[in-house]
């Protein structure tokens, strides 16, 4: 069927805009005056050359999949059937990717299924962790709200994102730099000088000949160097992929002065704001711990879980295998435990999960504050030795000149 480009006011004389597929403009008319929509244009969409081809098309961002979540909470409150929310939703989509998606899973819900596994049809965009918790809302009969805890949880974990996004990005974006100023020096400035100093017809420095010696080698070698580190990049991934590699570099990570500690932090939030989300959505506690191992992002967190996983099964509590693990912070682990003891271990998980918000965006700015001075002190050492040490000759030349 054909897609047409709508505009119309709503009941407050609001101008909306949206797309909808029907079998002509009739159609689009009768679907407008159930929404209380009086049309002003109406027009048939031109057809993209480009539909077909999967890179071409709009990506969907986590921030589409919030938006989503939010509006169908709302009509969902509002009473609205699924289907029509559904539908209604497609229509004022502009993402076409999207577009397509909800179109699909609409179609899903309309001949039986329901909308948790329509929307596991599409694993990247909505994770084992959004199905579960609107299997758990449909059974409950609290879909509405479900959809307004999932939104709420993804906009918390995509600030959490951002936030260790930008305390890496600063010190790589830094030393990217200070590497290329470095190679440029060595590659063509260096030889510059090198050929003035030949008709010098005296010894030079040692800094200086230290410096020739390493610009003449970068030059003959910077080949072999980017290919050995594309090499050593691939190889490096292979091994991340293996059981022992994500083990070893995962540990290794935790165990970094400054980032394993914002490391093991960012891993406490985002553990504490699942569990803790997932639980109060009424997902079973076994089904949540091993959803959270699956989306754990490092391997040494990832196997405590599934310890404090066999351990709930084996009729222990939760707090007492976390404090084995040694990954948890003591105090976490008597929180959780006071949780347990009180039957309120969703909002206590909650509770500890802002305390860790606020705990990464500390050690955020301790990071940058650090790596700041750091940073200035090994570009004025590379580059300022870089420097001097092609204008000792210089100094010499005219000392000598001088006595």
């Amino acid at each position: 069927m054909p897609i047409y480009i709508w505009e119309g006011k709503n009941r407050n004389n609001q101008i909306q805009k949206g797309e909808m597929e029907a079998a002509n403009e009739a159609a689009v008319r009768a679907n407008l005056a159930r929404m209380r929509i009086t049309p002003t244009k109406i027009k048939k969409k031109p057809k993209d050359l480009f539909e077909n081809v999967s890179f071409l098309q709009p990506k969907v961002k986590q921030h589409d999949i919030i938006i989503f979540a939010r509006q169908f909470s709302t009509m969902i409150d509002a009473g609205l059937p699924i289907i029509q929310c559904l539908d209604i939703l497609q229509s004022q989509q502009e993402n076409a990717t999207f577009k397509k998606m909800l179109k699909q899973i609409k179609e899903s819900v309309e001949s039986g299924a329901t909308l948790a596994d329509a929307l596991k049809k599409f694993p990247k965009h909505f994770d084992a962790l959004f199905v579960n918790m609107i299997a758990a809302g449909e059974a409950g009969g609290i879909l509405d709200t479900i959809l307004k805890r999932l939104a709420g949880y993804m906009e918390k974990a995509a600030g959490l994102k951002r936030k260790v996004k930008g305390a890496m990005v600063y010190p790589a974006i830094t030393i990217t730099v200070a590497v290329a100023v470095v190679i440029v020096i060595l590659v063509y400035v260096i030889p510059v000088f090198q050929e003035m100093f030949a008709d010098f017809g005296s010894s030079l420095p040692a800094p200086t000949v230290i410096v020739i010696k390493l610009s003449n080698f970068v030059k003959s070698k910077i080949g072999y160097m980017i290919v050995g580190l594309v090499i050593f990049i691939i190889a490096f991934k292979q091994y991340y992929k293996t059981e022992k590699g994500r083990l070893t570099v995962d540990a290794l990570l935790l165990r970094l002065p400054v980032f394993g500690t914002l490391i093991r932090k960012v891993a406490v939030a985002k553990f504490t704001r699942t569990m803790g989300t997932m639980l109060g959505s009424g997902v079973a506690i076994l089904d949540a711990l091993d959803i959270v191992a699956k989306t754990a992002g490092n391997k040494i967190v990832e196997n405590a879980i599934y310890n404090v996983r066999s351990g709930i099964a084996e009729g222990r509590t939760m707090a007492d295998p976390l404090y084995e693990s040694g990954v948890f912070p003591p105090m976490v682990c008597q929180m959780i435990a006071v949780g347990e003891s009180t039957g309120a271990l969703d909002a206590m998980l909650e509770k500890i999960a802002d305390f860790y918000d606020e705990e990464v965006d500390q050690a955020v700015e301790n990071l940058t504050a650090m790596i700041e001075p750091f940073m200035i002190v090994f570009l004025g050492i590379v580059i300022g030795g870089l420097v001097v040490s092609m204008y000792l000759p210089i100094f010499k030349m005219a000392g000598a000149v001088g006595g």
